[in-house]
This record gives structure tokens, sequence and C-alpha cells, in this order.
């Protein structure tokens, strides 16, 4: 998973759901959004977000 794909998800966490999350936390979200990863036909997937290093995360730079 890219750095910019992580970045990425965690824009779209903060912008739909007001989430800050933290790189590490964003990475499940990342790789379904970038296609990484597609769920298998029925399969159901449910990812956890966390944000305990999110203070280094600038929004406004992406």
């Amino acid at each position: 998973m890219s750095d910019q794909a992580i970045r990425r998800a965690q824009d779209a966490l903060w912008s739909t759901v007001r989430i800050a999350a933290e790189p590490g936390g964003a990475a499940a979200f990342a790789a379904i959004l970038s296609g990484a990863y597609a769920p298998g036909t029925g399969e159901r997937v449910g990812i956890l977000v966390s944000g305990g290093n999110s203070t280094a995360v600038d929004f406004g730079g992406l």
C-alpha cells in the first residue's frame, strides 16, 4: 500500500465522516478504496479505524 493511497484514505475518512485516522488505522480502508483489495461475491468486510497518531496529519496539504 502506498503512502499516497493511505493519505487519500485518511482524507476521505476526514472529509466524509470527520474521523481523523492515523496512517496504520487507515491502511485497510486504503486497500478497499484503491482497489488493492476487492471483496469476493457475498463477502462482508469490516474495517477497524484508529487515530492515536493523527496529530501528525496535515489534511490541508493533500
